[in-house]
């Protein structure tokens, strides 16, 4: 069988023209249909390209005022909460001035009362009649009870400033806090601000659409700072209020010591005097009764004198009377002499027993002078000794009038001190 005989032989498919013109036409049609289809898929893209091109260059633009906006608002709230701070850290240093200030007045009421303890300690030295619930003991026992107020008053107005002081360094230490976050807040805002699509530090960044653990909203992130602004104003101003009455405390408790200091003085000068007088009282009866007293004496040496004065006259008489008893038989008579001589004795007798008993007066009147001298020494005793207390509770008093000694006396007083020293070494060397 030749070639030309088989491939007649093949089955071929064979189209009418109808079919042929059909296929043509659809080739056409498609590639038109396609072609229309891409020019408005250009078009289209072209618009959506500037349309997303414009809202993505608004929105950065939008969310950069945003985020302008937000740092002015924290920048506002930065600088409140830092003027809240400066006045808080000046509100804690004038709190902390004044309650050094109250220390220190408590710490000068302890020479007042040490002063007003040993005046009473010192008065405590009198004895027997002496001790007398006097005006100057009642009025220092008033001082010690005024200073022990004073310090209780001082105390609690020093306790109540160290309270205070806790509680503004507390709200201090919440508004420095709100101050670092905010700090720490507009320096990432302003570096998000800063950065456009040429930065070289953007990526993309997993999830970060995501709402943060503990976001709060904007009227909460206001009343936070506001609470905290607040807070400070309501500390700042108690403090103000506690530092008023801290000074009036003070000015006070110092006019009432002065006071007191001064009642009790001038009823120590009023007992001074009062024992002054009655010491010159007992001088001057001590005075009379010893001259009394030596005048006693004296007339007690002549009525012994007198008494044995009239010792001879009555062995006179009485001599006279034995001897006449002697006459011999009517001359043992009863005459005139007889009862004169008699009489006489009697006389005598009498007289020297007048004389005893007012000898006896003398000697009881010299003995009460005696021991009414002796108590008057006493007395006196007692009185130099309680106008040496109360002369030396004044003197001791004289600390609280002292004035205070500054740090350039002090200085002073150093510098004569190291110069006497040296005087002193350089004449013993010379």
């Amino acid at each position: 069988m030749s070639i030309y005989a088989s491939v007649a032989s093949k089955p071929v498919t064979h189209f009418a023209p109808s079919d042929w013109h059909t296929n043509n036409h659809l080739i056409a049609s498609n590639a038109e249909r396609l072609r229309g289809n891409s020019h408005n898929n250009r078009q289209d893209s072209s618009q959506l390209r500037n349309e997303t091109y414009n809202r993505t260059a608004w929105g950065i633009h939008d969310n950069t005022t945003r985020l302008s906006n937000r740092i002015d608002d924290i920048e506002k709230w930065r600088e409140t909460l830092e003027m809240t701070l400066r006045d808080t850290d000046q509100e804690i240093a004038d709190l902390e001035k004044d309650k050094d200030m109250a220390e220190r007045a408590l710490e000068a009421k302890a020479l007042p009362l040490d002063v007003a303890s040993e005046c009473l300690t010192l008065r405590d030295g009198r004895r027997e009649i002496d001790v007398v619930d006097d005006l100057a003991s009642s009025e220092l026992q008033k001082e010690v009870d005024v200073i022990e107020g004073i310090k209780a008053a001082l105390q609690d107005k020093i306790s109540s400033a160290f309270e205070q002081l806790c509680l503004l360094r507390e709200a201090r230490q919440q508004l420095a806090a709100d101050l670092r976050d905010k700090t720490e807040a507009k320096g990432i805002d302003t570096y998000c601000k800063e950065l456009s699509i040429d930065s070289p530090d953007i990526c993309r960044q997993p999830n970060s659409t995501r709402t943060p653990k503990g976001s709060v909203t904007p009227q909460t992130w206001e009343d936070f700072s506001r609470y905290n602004k607040d807070r400070a104003d309501a500390e700042m101003r108690a403090s103000q209020r506690l530092r008023e009455a801290i000074h009036s405390t003070v000015a006070q408790t110092d006019n009432d010591l002065e006071a007191q200091r001064q009642a009790t003085e001038f009823a120590l000068r009023k007992r001074i005097h009062e024992m002054e007088r009655a010491k010159g009282e007992d001088e001057w009866q001590k005075q009379n009764t010893e001259e009394e007293i030596a005048k006693q004496e004296r007339n007690i040496r002549e009525l012994e004198q007198a008494i044995r004065d009239k010792e001879k006259p009555l062995q006179l008489a009485m001599t006279r009377l034995e001897n006449r008893t002697y006459r011999p038989n009517v001359e043992l008579c009863r005459d005139n002499a007889q009862y004169g001589l008699v009489g006489e004795v009697h006389e005598i007798q009498d007289t020297i027993k007048a004389l005893k008993n007012k000898l006896q007066d003398a000697h009881n009147n010299r003995d009460a002078l005696e021991k009414q001298l002796y108590k008057i020494n006493q007395d006196l005793e007692l009185k130099n000794n309680s106008l040496a207390l109360d002369n030396k509770c004044m003197n001791v008093r004289n600390k609280l009038v002292a004035p205070p000694v500054t740090a350039t006396q002090k200085n002073l007083a150093t510098f004569k001190t190291d110069r006497e020293i040296y005087t002193a070494q350089t004449q013993l060397l010379a």
